[in-house]
């Protein structure tokens, strides 16, 4: 692990070669209806999980490249799965990478370049417990699944002794959209637990959760329904926890450790799982190795065009990724996501240049 840290870097100098060799971009919600003329204007759409960076992105980069405007809708994974597929936009943005399938169905091909990556955390909300809640692999399975439903259950408390649990029903908050939050938490789920991924709801984007849960839409809905529920927990990417002052559960991992939430466990699953990365670069880690890793991380990738018809947006594109990709990742951090590895970084760059 060592000498992998010490290649920890979200931009190596041959990605920055890149990067020059790439260079464009401004203009935060303006469509293209309105771009003035000379300006080459860019639309996406997708998740909300990395949209607080997306957004920061363009409005620095537009202080330096006034000649490209780009607008992105937060509307969840899947509607940018189908916004990208039907041609609707210019690039997609998921959590969920599209499948083989999915990608045939792409009218000019399609490239998936991961950009960033995060953690999925279990946000709730009991005032006066008196300390850190912790869940075990088995217990978090469970409480997803309807199975344990009161806070004081005897198995909660088995892995939370000295904690004041209440005697209160347990409210479920998840996502009502279409999402790669939820594909990155219920693929955790299938992975830790045979009875879940074979004879329950599986991984997916959108799942049917039988009149268990609150419902809400995006990762600022989620965040907001436990902010005002007591008794409530839900998975919330960990930006939109942490802008609200959310507590979050240490959660078990592989080895059995309890890990706190935060850049260093997500940095440590990443460093220990990227030598993984296919060519395809379609790479999940619904249960990460490593002693010190997080056990809810996912990459966050955006959907690129094999080629655009318009060599402008073409050059445009590419050069904005390609800043996101280098300079862009120096943000992520500030903002609690995880910068990417110089590896996948390199490749992302390589991925990125290919596009016509």
């Amino acid at each position: 692990m060592g000498a992998l840290r010490l290649r920890w870097r979200s931009a190596t100098a041959a990605a920055l070669a890149v990067a020059v060799g790439l260079a464009a971009l401004p203009a935060l919600g303006q469509g293209v209806g309105s771009t003035p003329a000379g300006q080459v204007a860019l639309k996406g759409a997708g998740a909300t999980f990395p949209a607080p960076l997306y957004e920061k992105w363009i409005q620095t980069y537009r202080l330096d490249h006034p000649d490209v405007a780009i607008s992105y809708d937060a509307v969840g994974s899947g509607e940018g799965q189908r916004r990208f597929l039907a041609a609707g936009v210019d690039f997609g943005a998921s959590d969920a990478a599209l499948t083989d399938e999915q990608i045939t169905r792409a009218p000019l091909g399609a490239r998936l370049v991961p950009v960033t990556a995060g953690i999925i955390v279990l946000a709730y909300n009991l005032p006066g417990l008196g300390g850190p809640l912790r869940l075990s692999r088995d217990v978090l399975v469970d409480i997803f699944a309807g199975r344990i439903r009161t806070w004081n259950d005897a198995r909660i408390g088995a892995a939370n002794p000295g904690l004041s649990l209440p005697n209160r029903h347990i409210a479920v908050v998840v996502r009502q959209d279409s999402s790669g939050t939820t594909f990155a938490f219920t693929n955790h789920l299938s992975a830790i637990s045979d009875t879940w991924r074979d004879r329950g709801p599986g991984a997916a984007t959108l799942i049917d959760w039988r009149g268990r849960a609150m419902l809400a839409r995006g990762n600022e809905g989620v965040a907001g329904r436990i902010k005002v529920s007591e008794g409530s927990i839900g998975y919330v990417e960990y930006h939109f926890a942490k802008r609200l002052g959310l507590p979050m559960a240490m959660l078990q991992n592989k080895a059995g450790r309890f890990i706190e939430p935060g850049e260093r466990g997500g940095q440590a699953a990443l460093v220990d799982n990227v030598g993984q990365m296919p060519s395809n670069m379609r790479l999940f880690l619904p249960d990460p190795d490593g002693p010190e890793s997080y056990p809810i991380v996912t990459f966050s990738w955006l959907l690129l065009q094999g080629r655009y018809a318009d060599p402008a947006k073409a050059s445009a594109l590419k050069k904005f990724v390609a800043w996101g990709l280098t300079q862009g990742q120096t943000v992520s951090r500030d903002l609690g996501y995880i910068p990417l590895p110089a590896e996948v970084a390199s490749l992302s760059l390589a991925a990125v240049d290919r596009i016509n």
